[in-house]
């Protein structure tokens, strides 16, 4: 990892460089396969899975023999582990339903908001290297509890054409309706316009690699919404010299296993923390079974040395990290100033991989800085949240002047005249 010292705040745009491909390098294979499957359907999907995935399906539905006989082959123990998870996932999420607010804004006017669930919604998991069937938890517990009644998954074949059987346990476990065996950019185009077996969706979610992001940001285009854009996995740790180094390093490899293009971050207002981190990180690296891939988001990475508190802050506010992770003697004051993170994590003993898997913390958040004006996923992503109102004869009298003139003023009498009929009725 790069070693960094009192880098000028002119710099910092250079030092925080995410190790990303920009949209226009992307755009145009999306564009081109976006065309292809609103065109062709399942023809053009079975092309791209055949080019990408490498595999020739007969069916890219999943079928309730494939569930069962992907059940079989999740060890009981692994099984109870992800049933706590949901549990924890499922209290924390629950937590955050709210009642209808109502409220008479002016006599006789009556205002209320009531939630309602997205109907159909679109649930990308991602496979490769890594199937994250932690994240069909993360996207269908919230959908299940909101009560969507559509909950549609995504998701990569293998060579041999099958899915992970830990998702399709953790998505018969969490009320998945229908699970499709396809991935990347044609996965996002089929649930953006349907086709012969995919059902079309009103929004898209899940994380994926650059070229998913991109595509779930082009399908906005054509109608259809998204929860974030969710790229490649990040995580920043703020530490000082009252830190645990081999718990940093080891928090900081586990972001960097995600994927090459994964980036990790450690700032600290202690040389001697950084010192002993980039030695634990050498060290644990080694011993690692994705070796390689870490290998590589870490030479993406940064250890960064500042003076003080504040230049800390200011410079994580800047990089608006996925995951924060605060390892600091006075946790307060970052935790408290922080503005711009998608899910914070504090103490010596609350490692990232917490949130990922079963703390209850949603896991898919905004990455690429995204987390300055984006929230991570939550029961809201999955609901909309509708206004209602009603007016009596005497709240038409109290505010019908008031829209009359206001009407008349941007030049819309028939705003006006809406208003004046009825009030010539009251009088």
């Amino acid at each position: 990892m790069k070693i960094i010292i009192n880098p000028n705040r002119s710099e910092w745009p250079q030092v925080f460089k995410r190790p990303t491909q920009t949209v226009g390098d992307i755009e145009d294979t999306v564009n081109q396969i976006f065309v292809d499957v609103s065109n062709n359907k399942n023809a053009a999907i079975a092309e791209y899975t055949s080019k990408f995935d490498g595999v020739s399906l007969k069916s890219n539905v999943i079928s309730t023999a494939e569930i069962e006989n992907a059940i079989q082959q999740v060890p009981e123990k692994l099984q109870d582990a992800i049933k706590q998870a949901k549990q924890n996932i499922e209290t924390f999420h629950k937590a955050q339903k709210t009642s209808k607010v109502v409220v008479e804004t002016a006599t006789g006017v009556d205002c209320w908001q009531e939630k309602r669930p997205i109907q159909k919604v679109g649930l990308y998991i991602p496979g490769g290297t890594a199937p994250l069937f932690s994240t069909v938890l993360m996207l269908a517990v919230p959908a299940q509890i909101a009560g969507c009644k559509e909950i549609v998954l995504c998701s990569p074949p293998n060579k041999q054409g099958e899915l992970a059987p830990e998702i399709l346990f953790a998505a018969h476990l969490c009320g998945v309706t229908k699970i499709i065996k396809v991935g990347g950019i044609q996965a996002i185009a089929g649930l953006t316009f349907g086709t012969e077996t995919i059902p079309q969706v009103y929004k898209i979610f899940g994380p994926g690699n650059q070229y998913v992001t991109v595509a779930k940001q082009i399908a906005t285009k054509y109608g259809v919404a998204i929860d974030m854009p969710a790229g490649p996995s990040e995580l920043l740790v703020m530490a000082d010299d009252s830190a645990n180094a081999a718990y940093v390093a080891s928090d900081l490899l586990s972001q960097a296993e995600h994927g090459i293009d994964s980036q990790v971050i450690l700032v600290s207002t202690s040389k001697r923390l950084i010192d002993d981190v980039s030695i634990e990180v050498e060290q644990q690296l080694e011993v690692l079974p994705r070796k390689a891939i870490a290998e590589k988001a870490i030479s993406n990475s940064k250890l960064i040395y500042v003076e003080d508190d504040a230049t800390a802050l200011e410079m994580i506010d800047e990089y608006g990290p996925e995951h924060y992770i605060i390892c600091c003697k006075n946790e307060d004051l970052y935790v408290d100033n922080i503005n711009n993170a998608g899910s914070v994590f504090i103490g010596d003993y609350t490692p990232e991989s917490a949130g990922d898997y079963a703390s209850g913390t949603n896991h898919t958040l905004p990455t690429n800085g995204f987390s300055k004006a984006y929230s991570g996923v939550n029961l809201d992503s999955f609901m909309k949240q509708m206004t209602f109102q009603k007016i009596s004869k005497e709240g038409l009298i109290n505010i019908g002047e008031t829209i009359e003139l206001m009407a008349e003023a941007e030049g819309l009498q028939a705003h006006k005249n809406a208003v004046s009929i009825r009030l010539k009725d009251l009088k």
